[in-house]
């Protein structure tokens, strides 16, 4: 770790209660001494003491009573045509990524298609070729501030997900081919990755992650012939159980948590419940689950929206809740009612902020984190979730909201139940508020509109929020028009990862090119609790939906900003009306940030856009200082991808306030060939 690093540890460090503090420092002891410790915990950990452990006569004992306990997914053979009857087009799918993962190529977080080799060099950044050492895993420097590397790309390519369909392709052919190359990786792996002395054990969620992954893949491989050998039986029951206690001993619990000890607590109830009584893993299951019926009410707002205020994370935690009530339901175990309705909660705000289309809003940070990705569905798509829930709890109104594919659905809970949810959804949430979270979402037939006047992620602290309070999200008609930018990239580029989650590249107003929460630059997941937005005005009719927000982000330097968007639902046109208030002369900017392949026509007055063949006018008062000007941006609809994209930018140089300016979005026809309102 550098010496920039500590330095801000420690400064973030004495800003702590001196209870915690301890506390931490305790822990932080405990877990250095594993420099010395791990070592002797992977050797102690053989065949003689694993049998013991378990109670067990033999390798072969312990692994057939394992593989009779119940697990949360199918793991049961499935035919071709029951499959694709179903979800058409399912098995092809997964026979073509099969192959790609047999022959060890990945497409992750923006790589585009990589070779792996043989044997992987499990350390390596495959999008930039650095890579880093195998040393004691909290030695090592995985953040490279001065080299351009993503640690997150060894992350991903070791929690192994892409592997899953070599998974699905042997439980539906039973070639022992995707059995032998799962085998093949996974002795790499181990091999490549002794506990504590890698990257890849630098994060305790990463060692969490892989738990869910490696249970999988144990009922679904434990009776073919490739794991058949009793050495590598033992090699990976050892190795998983040895991720298990890592998790509980470097367990990331802090002051404020978010979805890394959500995660360190889920993968423990996994690994927990999935070696039954053996060793500490009734201890590990009792202990995180208890963990995880508190976090959940901390974590997750009243009204169903996790408080990292982040679209994609929102649905990362959902999983990793969800996940566990899974197994202890397959188990036979309870899950209390209050746990259970507030996952229906959270389903509830994925099905508003959900379109039609089954993309979600780019709000806030995006990793692509999920827990056990089966389906084919785009990444943004997470209508799944609805479907989940729905078949976990029976829920009769998330049932009639699902809508998309059913593949997750599938291989989760078996053709039999997946078949009982429609494609098409019965009903829609409509406008909806979520006070709690802060969000509000305008809906009516294919218009959605996702407004943000929430608090600052992570109950204030930041996390992977962004500045943007009162940014809005707009699809109008069912043609996506404004967008949020996404995140890009984290420790890759710190410049990169600030601009992104900055003010100017939100559709929210700027004053002075100041930041709404201001933070260090230097501290990726920090921001000032400045904005503290207020709902004015929530309304909404048969014709009409209404919000008006203010923040107070810029009360440093005198000035209130107000926001009011207004839907009629008779027009269909969406306005905007935008007010800064304050003393002095200050320079104001407003961009929009148009979705990728939206085309733009600019003129006096007035903007015409043309998106899914529809065309779309942005009538504007060009009065009172404001001018507006086209360029180039770029938008990121998930982790390391970035697509060409325009933005508009209203702009009122240094003059006295009030400035307003008053936007309206509203759908053209074609009528005698001439564009008409």
């Amino acid at each position: 770790m550098s010496l920039t690093s500590v330095v801000a540890r420690a400064r973030r460090l004495a800003r702590k209660r001196p209870a915690y503090i301890l506390d931490r420092a305790l822990r932080e002891a405990e877990c250095e001494l594993d420099r010395w410790l791990a070592p002797r915990r992977a050797r102690r950990l053989d065949r003689r003491r694993l049998l013991a452990l378990a109670k067990a006569s033999s390798v072969d004992e312990l692994w057939t009573r394992l593989a009779d306990r119940a697990f949360p997914a199918t793991t049961a053979p499935m035919s071709v045509g029951a499959v694709d009857a179903i979800e058409p087009g399912e098995s092809a799918r997964i026979f073509a990524a099969a192959e790609r993962a047999v022959s060890r190529t990945v497409d992750l977080l923006g790589s585009g298609p990589v070779s792996l080799g043989t044997p992987v060099d499990w350390s390596r950044d495959y999008k930039t070729g650095m890579g880093w050492p195998c040393a004691f895993a909290r030695a090592i420097d995985y953040v490279n501030r001065e080299r351009p590397s993503d640690v997150k790309v060894p992350w991903e390519i070791s929690r192994l997900q892409w592997l899953i369909p070599a998974g699905q392709g042997y439980l539906l052919s039973g070639d022992e081919r995707y059995a032998a190359a799962v085998r093949d990786l996974l002795e790499e792996w181990m091999q490549a990755n002794p506990l504590a002395y890698s990257v890849n054990w630098s994060c305790t969620m990463e060692a969490a992650m892989r738990i869910f992954t490696w249970t999988w893949f144990f009922h679904v491989f434990a009776r073919s012939r490739a794991w058949a050998d009793e050495a590598f039986r033992l090699r990976f029951l050892s190795c998983l159980y040895l991720h298990g206690d890592f998790t509980r001993r470097h367990i990331e619990k802090a002051d404020i948590n978010g979805n890394h000890y959500t995660a360190d607590l889920a993968g423990l109830v996994f690994a927990g419940l999935f070696f039954g009584n053996v060793g500490a893993a009734p201890r590990w299951a009792a202990k995180a689950w208890a963990g995880l019926c508190a976090e959940i009410e901390r974590q997750v707002f009243p009204d169903g929206v996790d408080y990292e205020a982040s679209c994609a994370y929102h649905r990362l935690v959902c999983e990793l809740f969800l996940w566990p009530a899974l197994y202890r339901l397959a188990l036979g175990k309870d899950v209390p009612p209050a746990y259970a309705e507030r996952l229906r909660r959270m389903a509830r705000f994925t099905a508003a902020y959900a379109r039609a289309d089954g993309s979600s809003p780019l709000w806030g940070d995006a990793d692509d984190g999920r827990v056990l990705p089966f389906g084919g569905q785009p990444v943004g798509d997470h209508r799944y979730l609805l479907g989940m829930v729905a078949l976990a709890f029976a829920d009769r109104q998330l049932a009639d909201w699902f809508g998309g594919g059913r593949s997750e659905l599938l291989w989760t809970f078996g053709p039999e139940r997946a078949r009982a949810l429609p494609t098409v959804p019965v009903a829609a949430p409509g406008s909806r508020a979520f006070p709690d979270g802060g969000c509000y979402v305008m809906r009516d037939g294919g218009t959605h509109v996702f407004i943000d006047c929430g608090p600052v992620g992570l109950a204030g602290r930041g996390g992977h929020g962004h500045n943007d309070a009162l940014s809005f999200e707009a699809w109008l008609e069912g043609a996506p028009l404004i967008v949020d930018s996404g995140s890009y990239v984290y420790t890759a580029s710190f410049d990169t990862r600030n601009r992104f989650r900055a003010t100017a590249c939100h559709n929210t107003p700027q004053v002075d090119r100041q930041e709404i929460n201001r933070f260090d630059p230097a501290n990726l997941w920090a921001l000032e609790d400045d904005a503290r937005p207020t709902l004015l005005v929530w309304r909404s009719t048969d014709t009409e939906d209404v919000f008006v927000g203010r923040h107070r982000g810029y009360e440093r330097l005198g000035i209130a900003v107000e926001r009011t968007i207004r839907f009629d639902k008779r027009t269909r046109a969406l306005e905007i009306v935008d007010r800064v208030e304050g003393e002095g002369e200050h320079t104001v900017t407003i961009p929009l940030h148009l979705a990728p392949g939206v085309s733009l026509e600019t003129g006096d007055g007035g903007c015409t856009l043309r998106s899914a063949g529809r065309d779309f006018e942005i009538a504007f008062e060009a009065r009172d200082g404001w001018t507006v000007r086209a360029e180039p941006c770029l938008i990121s609809p998930s982790y390391g991808v970035g697509l060409k994209s325009q933005r508009l930018v209203w702009t009122r140089q240094a003059a006295r306030l009030p400035a307003i300016l008053r936007l309206i979005i509203r759908p053209l026809q074609v009528a005698g060939g001439a564009i008409c309102a």
